[in-house]
């Protein structure tokens, strides 16, 4: 294979990975859009709904249908019980406070995880096809090229569903002023808690995807935080910009680990967000908020 080829399939594949990380910072956005809380607990929530879908379909050996939807249903039951129990008392609150709350939760989910099904690695049923995508001579795993085009045709459905929906519209009052929403009849208790449900949904199918594309283990959450670098490029308030930054991260990361020693591939995103944060600090497609005082 020629070094232009390689180049080529390091891309696809890097991309194609970037398709999951816009996914995962889907849920973030939609939940910092609707109460401006930054959920760092999003990891330990893919990787609890990962294990909920190993549960039904394995252990109960209900089979991966009934096991997805066992997992999405236990993935919307915590994140509402979460939103409820934790977060909604802590509205208004500082926003330091809110994020170690959701700290706080990771911990307790990674926790009640390594309790119940311990440290060990373990395998998931497949759901993802392992046969490979050729393009011409470039070769793309399977699982990969499945798990992108799953994940973006979720993305793209979403955004579209948020922009022209009515609980889109509404979210996005929310977001803009909650005080107004409330005197516009906008129930914003009732979004922000959609907000969760909505972040529950993609963390559950990405958690899935993830632990089909690689291997099931408590360590799983921890592919957040390459999506931090994603929510930071693409833009703090912008939900079609994660798509395409998720895209970016994912071909860098590929691409220098192609080039350079694989550690590199851990801090170049941020590089690249650092840089254009200096240039922009909102982000690629982030907008700049002007509040009067």
């Amino acid at each position: 294979m020629s070094p232009f080829q390689l180049f080529i399939e390091y891309s696809i594949v890097g991309i194609a990975a970037g398709g999951v990380y816009a996914l995962i910072a889907l849920g973030i956005i939609v939940i910092f859009k609707s109460s401006h809380t930054f959920n760092f607990a999003m990891g330990e929530m893919m990787m609890l709904s990962a294990y909920f879908f190993y549960a039904a379909s394995v252990t109960f050996a209900f089979g991966p249908a009934i096991g997805m939807i066992v997992a999405l249903v236990g993935s919307v039951l915590v994140a509402l019980l979460i939103e409820r129990v934790a977060i909604r008392p802590m509205l208004g609150r500082p926003f330091i406070a809110v994020i170690m709350v959701t700290f706080g939760i990771g911990s307790i989910i990674r926790g009640i995880v390594g309790m119940i099904w311990g440290p060990n690695e373990m395998q998931v049923p497949a759901i993802l096809a392992r046969t490979p995508v050729m393009l011409g001579d470039i070769f793309v795993p399977g699982r990969t090229a499945r798990a992108f085009a799953i994940a973006v045709t979720i993305v793209v459905a979403l955004i579209v569903y948020l922009r022209y929906s009515r609980a889109g519209i509404a979210l996005r009052a929310a977001a803009a002023n909650a005080v107004t929403a409330y005197s516009m009849g906008i129930d914003v208790r009732r979004v922000i808690a959609f907000s969760w449900a909505i972040a529950a949904i993609t963390g559950c199918i990405s958690g899935v995807l993830m632990a089909n594309v690689n291997t099931l283990t408590p360590h799983l959450g921890l592919v957040a935080l390459n999506v931090l670098a994603v929510i930071i490029l693409g833009g703090m308030a912008s939900i079609g910009g994660v798509l395409v930054a998720g895209f970016i991260i994912g071909w860098l990361e590929a691409i220098t680990g192609l080039f350079l020693p694989t550690d590199f591939r851990e801090i170049t995103p941020y590089i690249l967000t650092l840089i254009v944060l200096l240039v922009r600090p909102t982000g690629l497609f982030g907008k700049k908020i002007v509040e009067r005082i």
